[in-house]
């Protein structure tokens, strides 16, 4: 279980993007801003978060981008984006990562932690210990386990996964419903 009551200025917070932040495409990719749907209360939590942790890092899984279906530009366009409306409405991203590889093996696509590695060489003062990762797949708990960070599962998409799952620390139905225990 996650300390909550522990949780403060000096933590840091990984988040996946899709499925979490906005609307997943079934068995599709999100390949435009104009394809791309907050769920609610996402920028309530994103004002929430901002006040609270040190460090916020989207890290997303984009293969849309590896095969090609999803344009770069498209991509940094749906990332600016993003953070201007989460920034206009009070919370703040310090640092995306994307891999768009197509390897389920590759170093910097979740479950493997090269994209937390990433932002700990950038940030030098996260301390992973008092850091947590927000997904909606195993695959985004296992990353958390790999970067040796606490876990925290949105049912938003899967609600099929087993909650009991060793990967998963604590779990909540939406963003929102997590940032409002922080309060």
């Amino acid at each position: 279980m996650i300390p909550l009551a522990e949780i403060n200025n000096d933590w840091t917070l990984f988040i996946d993007r899709d499925g979490v932040i906005n609307h997943e495409k079934a068995n599709d990719y999100v390949h435009t801003w104009e394809e791309f749907k907050f769920y609610d209360g996402v920028l309530e939590a994103f004002e929430i978060f901002a006040g609270i942790f040190k460090y916020i890092i989207v890290v997303t899984n984009q293969k849309g981008v590896g095969k090609g279906l999803t344009k770069v530009d498209d991509l940094h366009t749906i990332h600016n984006n993003m953070k201007d409306v989460i920034e206009k409405n009070g919370g703040r991203i310090d640092a995306i990562y994307y891999c768009p590889d197509l390897e389920n093996d590759s170093p910097n696509r979740k479950p493997q932690p090269g994209m937390g590695l990433q932002a700990t060489e950038k940030f030098k003062d996260i301390d992973l210990t008092k850091s947590l990762m927000i997904g909606n797949t195993i695959s985004d708990m296992q990353f958390g386990r790999n970067l040796g960070v606490y876990t925290v599962f949105l049912t938003t998409t899967r609600p099929e996964v087993k909650l009991d799952d060793v990967n998963i620390d604590n779990s909540y139905p939406t963003l929102q419903a997590f940032s409002k225990t922080l309060l």
